[in-house]
Order: C-alpha cells, then structure tokens, then sequence
C-alpha cells in the first residue's frame, strides 16, 4: 500500500484547476455501447476508478484510441459478448462499483447485461433495486445467481412504460435512461435524479439521437429511437473536487484560486460553505478563496438555533462533500450539527479525527456534532488510514492544517477518485510525499 507523508502548518498559494468529473465520466463511459460509431470524449479524469472501467470496456472489444491528455474516441462496433460470462469479467466488475452502469446499454443495443456484485466505497448499504427494478419494468427478465453475486438482465425487446423510482438514485437512473432510449414507445421517469453529471449524459444521448425531454427536472420523458450515432462530448469539471479545494483553502489559511469550476453547475457548494464563514468569490468562472488569517465563523438559523448541514439529492447538498464540510468545521468559530442521511457509515473516520485532537460528538451513524477550534488549538499530527475516497481527501485536509508530520496509508482509496493529487498540491505549497 501506497502512503502519504505530510508536513502540515504551512499556508498555500496559487491557482488549481480541477479535473474532469468522476462521476460523470464514469456513466459517459458506459454510454459509448449504445452505438457502433465513434464518439470522442474530452477532459477524462486520469484516476483509477475511471481507467479501471476503461480497461473493462477495453476487454469488452471497445475499440479505444487516446488521443491526447483527456481526451479519447471509443467505438463499440465488434462488441465481444462472451467476456462477460468470463471468470476474468467476475473479477474486473468486482472491482469497481461504477461497472453496474454497463448493464443498460448492454440490455438495450444486445438484449442481454450481467454484472457480478460491484465494489466501491465500504460506505454503507448502496443498494441495487433501482437499477433491476426500472429495467424489469422495461421488459427485462432478472436472475441472480447468489452463490456467485452475479445478476443478470436479458430481453428480446424492451418496452416503453412509467416508473415512479423508489429513490432519486442517480447510477440507477443513469442505467435506466440508457436502456429506455432503445426501448419502444414512451417511457416515463418520475424521481429521477436530476443532478449535472445526469443532465450531461441526457444531454450527449440526444446529441447521439435519442429523444429526452424534462432533463435537469425530476421527470425525465423519454421516446425510443431505433438506433444512436456518434457524437463528441467534454466532461464538467468535478464538483466534488472543488469543494475539497474550497475547503483545503480554509482550513490553511491560504488564499487559492479554483479556475474553470462551471458556477452554474455548482448548486449549493459555495452557499454550504459560506455557512461556515468562508469567503467564496466569483471571479468570472473561477472561485477565489481570500486566506482566512482571522479564521471564520458558522452561521446560525434565524432563530438562534446551531446550524445543521445534511445531504440531500439534488438540488440538495451533495452527500460526498459532508466529510469535507465535517473537517473544515473542526476549526471554525462556533458549531454545526452535520446530517450524513443515505450512507450509514460515512461519518465513522470521525475517530482518526478526534485523535488529531478535534472536538467532534458522533451521535449516531448518520450525525456527528462538530464544535470548532478556531485555530487556538491546532490539530495534531498523527498516522492515519483512508478508508474511502472522500473521508481519504478529508484526511488530508486535516494532516496539511495540522501541527507536525503526519502519514496517510491506504491512499489507493484517495487516488480512485482524484488525479496526481501530490503533485498537485505541492504545485501550490504543500509539503507532500508519495512513499511506497
């Protein structure tokens, strides 16, 4: 295992342009078996999560051809479906949670999908309901083979139909929306995800040919088109990414400029963190972060009342930025109550936290309240291990603002979602070593 060696204390400076979205990319990607001709996609993340599914489509006979920092045309003409009753293909979807957005377009253009059980954070429960229930509604026959973890879609021809989802799962629509676009007649999606990284993929299938009206609402109306042609697209910039470098800026007193963020696309992130007193400027679409030399201050409701910050489906509070907000807020001036609601483990980093020497109650799995510091008492240098992606960068927020040198192990987990993110960071200031 990799680990992080980390000299905290020391304030940054400078510009950081964030990456393509991961999220995004990753249902983008899968996308690209909807049509045998080519389709060129720009400013992919170069991070694991995404190369793993990249290899995957590979292996899947997707003709793939880099043609720049980023940039990459795909074209799933010779489709070889055999891989995927493979031993290899058990192994390679174990892998990676994002696998399971494979199984749509698969299902719609070849009339059958399988996937075995994906991986992915140890989060909590992340259920896959949504996804089998909206294709069995579609037409597909469901089998599951629970000796193996290995589910199975198969259908000669889908159908058009309604749906009311059971939750606003944005991978379940995701998957959905691909097979439906291929399906014939209408389908109607009623909560539905509707977040930016959703939107951009409703968007490009139109570009490809496919007819989607409703997209960035809740209903998404969908007819089925016979076939879908190439088409060129460019992710967003990651959102999540620039709410870690929001917060990476506070809790070092350092004043940072995130280029290229795409305000439009941003929701709530910058509101969230003006709660916590931090200063976010819009300069054109860039976000400038003035040094907090006199720290910042949380908010209260109007009525007096301690603020409480809890996650949401959009255009709610994303739920992978509330391990960041927890941190910054451990040297704040006041206190917060934050509310973890869909994953019940995500807060349990907390402990590695509190050894650092920050104030933090876990009332339970889903609520930690949070009393700042307020740079009176710095936290402490200490060795830690990353347990997912977002409580990973969170870690690291906290080691960079800490007194002393810390060490970050298991930093595979931080390096699936964010791209040469040591580099990146000593770019701007910070004292940070890569040991293997």
């Amino acid at each position: 295992m990799g680990t992080f060696k980390i000299e905290g204390g020391h304030q940054l400076k400078g510009k950081i342009q964030p990456q393509g979205a991961k999220n995004e990319a990753l249902q983008i990607l899968c996308a690209v078996l909807l049509t045998p001709n080519l389709t060129t996609i720009h400013n992919i993340p170069d991070i694991v999560d995404v190369n793993k599914l990249i290899s995957l489509l590979k292996k899947l006979g997707v003709k793939i051809e880099k043609i720049s920092k980023g940039s990459y045309t795909f074209q799933a003409d010779e489709i070889n479906l055999k891989y995927l009753e493979s031993e290899e293909f058990k192994v390679d979807g174990r892998g990676l949670r994002g696998s399971i957005m494979i199984v749509g377009p698969l299902l719609a253009r070849f009339g059958k999908g399988y996937i075995p059980k994906p991986g992915g954070d140890k989060i909590g429960r992340r259920r896959l309901d949504t996804h089998f229930e909206g294709l069995i509604k579609l037409g597909a026959k469901f089998r599951y083979n629970k000796e193996d973890q290995f589910y199975g879609v198969e259908a000669n021809t889908l159908k058009g139909t309604y749906m009311l989802l059971e939750e606003a799962s944005v991978t379940g629509t995701a998957n959905i929306v691909m097979a439906a676009v291929l399906a014939k007649g209408q389908t109607t999606i009623y909560n539905a995800a509707c977040e930016p990284y959703l939107q951009q993929l409703c968007k490009m299938l139109n570009r490809m040919g496919a007819k989607i009206s409703g997209v960035g609402s809740n209903m998404l109306i969908i007819e089925g088109v016979d076939n879908l042609t190439g088409t060129e697209h460019t992710m967003l910039p990651d959102m999540i990414e620039i709410g870690s470098w929001i917060g990476l800026a506070a809790m070092t007193k350092s004043e940072l400029t995130i280029t290229n963020v795409s305000w439009n696309d941003l929701g709530l992130i910058p509101e969230t963190f003006r709660k916590l007193g931090i200063t976010v400027e819009k300069k054109g679409d860039d976000i400038y972060i003035p040094a907090h030399t006199e720290g910042y201050e949380i908010q209260s409701f109007i009525d007096g009342s301690i603020l409480t910050i809890s996650d949401a489906p959009w255009p709610g509070f994303t739920p992978d930025l509330l391990s960041i907000i927890l941190v910054v807020a451990t040297q704040a001036r006041g206190s917060v109550l934050i509310h973890q609601k869909m994953f019940e483990s995500r807060l349990f980093f907390v402990d590695k936290l509190i050894d650092m020497g920050a104030k933090i109650i876990l009332c339970d799995p889903h609520r930690a309240t949070v009393i700042g510091h307020d740079f009176k008492s710095t936290l402490k240098a200490t060795t830690m291990t990353s347990p997912d992606i977002r409580a990973g960068v969170s870690l690291l927020i906290a080691a960079l603002s800490a007194k002393g040198t810390s060490s970050i192990q298991n930093i595979e987990q931080i390096d699936r979602g964010y791209e040469n993110i040591d580099e990146r960071l000593r770019a701007i200031g910070a004292k940070i070593q890569r040991l293997n």
